[in-house]
This record gives C-alpha cells, structure tokens and sequence, in this order.
C-alpha cells in the first residue's frame, strides 16, 4: 500500500476557535483583560501566544496522564481533523518551546485570570446551597507535592521527617474558600509548606461577605477568623478544638447556650475586645463510640436556626471535602501532580488546575440547573469525559448560528450524567496494597537517574568429558 504525503505546516492557532468548548465559562474578552492587567501578552507574532498557552495550562488537567505535547495536540484536534482531507499535518511545537512559552507568559496572569473568573453561582433555586436564606460557604486546605528540585525545595519547603532524613517532596500549601451548594471553588490561596493554614485562610476572608454563612474546621479557629468574619458582615458556623472552654451566659430552649471567646494577646493589644458567640454541643455515635462536636455561631434566633438544624448542616459541611478528591484524585491522577521544575511555573499549574476544576464545575451548575436537580448529583468524572470530547468538537464547528446548538448539546450531555443520592457511610483511612518492599530513597540517591552500564557477554564452551 502506497502512503499519501502530507505537506507539514506551522499551524495559526487562533483562540477563540480553541477554546470554543469553554467560552461560555472563559470568555476570551475576560482572557484579553487579564493578560492586559498583568502585560503577559507577546510583543510578535508567535506560534504560540499567550492566549493558547492559558487554555494549554488549563488543558494540562483535562488530558493529565499525557505528555505536554500530546496535550497540545488534544487541544487542537479539530483542527487537526479538519486539514487531513486536504492532506496537511500540522507541525506542532516541541516540548523545549512550549516550556519557554510557558515561562514567557508567567503565572501572573493565570492568578489573575482566576480571581476575575471565579464566583459563586447558586441561586436560591439551587438545591442544599442556601439555609434560611444564607449563602453556604466553606474554608479547607490541602497540601501538595510538587516536583523535587532545589528551586522548589527553597520557596515551598519540606515538611518534618525523622532526624537524618528528608521528606519525599517539597509541599505547597494551598487554601480554599468552596461554594458548599456547588463545590465551586471561589478563591483560593497558595503559599510555602511552613506557613500556617490558619494564616492563609484568614486571607480568603477578602471574598466573603453579606448573607453568607461561613463553616471550618476545628483546625482554623481562632479569634480573628471569627473578628474577621463579623466584621465583613458574614455569618459564622464552625467547629472548635476541644482545648478552648466556654462559660454557660445564659441556656437556650434548644440546648446551646451563650457564651464569649476572648481576644488572642495581639488582638487585645489593639484593642479588641470579647465577642459573644452561641455554642452548640452535639454527638454522634460512630461504631459504638460517641464523639462530641461543639460549635459556635453568631446566629442567635434559635426558632429560625435550631441547634439540630446547623449541627446537621455544619455535618453536611465535609461533602466539601469531595472537591479535593475531584481535584487530586479524577481531574489529576499524576503521583506528582505539577509537571514544572521551577516555582512561578508551579504557581502557573496550581492555577491551571483551579481553573480546569471551576470549568467543569461551573458547566456541571448550568446544567444541573437546566436539569432542575442539585449541581452535586451530577457525575465529576463523567463531566470531564464529555468536555474532553467536546474540545475538539466545537473547534469543527465554524457557523456562529451553530454555536448555541453546540453549547446546548454539552448542557444535555452532562445533565444526563445524574447519579444517586449519596448514602451515609464511613470509610476506614487505610491502604489495600502496602508499601512498597523497596527501601526509601536518600537525599544521596536523588537526581542522579539510571546510571547506564556496560554489559560484557561472554559465551561458555562445555568442558570436555
């Protein structure tokens, strides 16, 4: 069989046609302002400019277990598919120039291009997304690996380990302010292994305000994070670690009763002084153990918010949690999730995946919505499948009256993709497969790869009988 010759080309990529997919959650306009805030755009006409290099990173997540090339080349397959007939292949940029691309554009306007994205959008329609009005929003945090070269050992820092030994990875911390009703992620913060997750947190504050009820986890409690939060006009509900006491004001009819906490040193220093809080102290028996919460809330009408009612819904509060397994576990399923060397690159990639994480999501709302059922009953994974297909699909379509049908046909897809009501179960924190049977590797062992050795053959004769 004779093979056809192609003639290889240097594709113009444009944006708008390569990211159609996502135009409805990343509109290039908002592209354009961030790289025009952050001065990212290209000073020529390059192969491959900045506005490719965002949905590229972006894409990084949506394709993870593929190389960056092969990426590209995923993101562009419609165009591919379109220049077969004509017996045109295009030449695609090699890993080494998509690195310097990437460095080129800098992390700048992947943080900027998150924070003008980024929102909530539960309406009081959406199911389990409001409570007597307030909006539900949640604060967690994660760590993760990141690749482990001195470069990034000296921004992010490794965590503890034994004397004599070293962590595996050097970590990044990274905090989340989620939309509880949506899993959305609003605002988040990322910041070197030894800063305080409570200090970060304290950040995010910045996106939370008027007719929202904040939730956390007993490891961020602190004064200020209460302070804070009233003084922005939110609602707090949140657990407290069991060294903190509380003195009894005054017994509601539902069992919480009144109490204060007192300001830290720093914060009395400047002047602050106690905050009333109402306090909820609730068990729960698990496996024949009873485990008691105690919480604290700034909600003092106990006919509109019962005790029963926010110790349920701060209990709901860790469906949360299933946000870090649809970031680390189903949209990145790489053991070390960033692929990048250096750490404003790292930065660029956390990003990206942030980015990648709200695409999907916010597409999973608009078609709970159209759907009539909760964002949260619609498959993750079976989502990022039907994006994946659809990449290439809307790049085929050329006819801008078309553009609603396409669009149209992704909300249908999705909204199809319903799954049951979630049932309550536990999971014991253990591994099926122990660990490896192979020794930890040293700091000596690192960085040195597979050192290639000379094999020297030698054929036996039989010996003589």
């Amino acid at each position: 069989m004779s093979l056809i010759d192609f003639t290889l080309i240097t594709p113009i990529l444009e944006p708008e046609r390569i990211g159609k997919a996502l135009n409805e959650i990343i509109p290039l306009s908002t592209m354009e302002k961030a790289i025009s805030q952050t001065n990212s755009g290209e000073k020529r006409d390059r192969v491959l400019p900045t506005p490719i290099i965002i949905l590229l990173v972006i894409s990084l997540n949506f394709w993870s277990t593929d190389s960056v090339v092969d990426v590209l080349k995923n993101l562009v397959q419609g165009l591919i598919s379109e220049l077969i007939p004509q017996k045109i292949r295009l030449k695609i940029p090699s890993s080494g120039s998509i690195s310097e691309a990437r460095q080129r554009v800098g992390a700048g306007v992947m943080t900027r291009l998150f924070h003008l994205i980024a929102k909530v959008r539960a309406t009081k329609k959406t199911t389990g997304a409001f409570l007597n009005g307030l909006r539900l929003m949640s604060l967690d945090g994660s760590l993760i690996d990141v690749p482990d070269t001195d470069k990034n050992a000296r921004v992010f820092g490794y965590p503890g380990s034994r004397p004599g030994t070293r962590a595996a990875f050097p970590k990044a911390r990274l905090v989340l302010l989620i939309e509880s009703g949506t899993h959305l992620i609003v605002d988040a913060l990322i910041s070197p292994y030894k800063m305080g997750e409570r200090r970060r947190a304290l950040k995010l504050l910045r996106s939370v305000g008027r007719g929202m009820l904040l939730m956390w986890d007993r490891g961020l409690h602190s004064y200020r994070m209460v302070y804070e939060a009233l003084k922005r006009k939110a609602h707090i509900l949140g657990r407290v670690p069991a060294n903190v006491k509380f003195e009894v004001l005054k017994t509601f009819d539902d069992g919480s009763y009144l109490s204060w906490i007192a300001p830290d040193r720093k914060s009395k220093k400047k002047g602050a002084s106690k905050i009333k809080v109402r306090v909820i102290e609730y068990i729960i028996e698990v496996d024949g153990e009873e485990i008691t919460y105690r919480l604290i809330t700034d909600l003092m009408d106990i006919n509109k918010f019962p005790a029963l009612v926010l110790a349920q819904e701060y209990h709901s509060r860790w469906e949360v949690e299933n946000t870090l397994d649809e970031l680390k576990t189903h949209l990145n399923g790489r053991k070390t999730m960033i692929r990048f060397l250096y750490p404003r690159e790292v930065v660029q990639e956390i990003y990206g995946w942030l980015l990648a994480h709200y695409c999907i999501r916010a597409t999973m709302f608009d078609a709970a919505t159209a759907k009539g059922v909760s964002p949260l009953r619609i498959s993750f994974t079976g989502s990022l499948k039907v994006i994946r297909r659809a990449v290439p699909l809307c790049q085929e379509n050329q006819e801008p009256e078309l553009d609603l049908s396409f669009s149209s046909w992704i909300l249908a897809e999705i909204g199809d993709l319903i799954i049951p009501p979630r049932q309550n179960r536990s999971n014991p924190r253990v591994v099926k497969k122990p660990r490896s049977k192979f020794k930890s590797a040293k700091p000596k062992h690192r960085g040195k790869g597979t050192q290639r050795k000379v094999l020297n053959f030698q054929v036996c004769y039989p010996k003589a009988a």
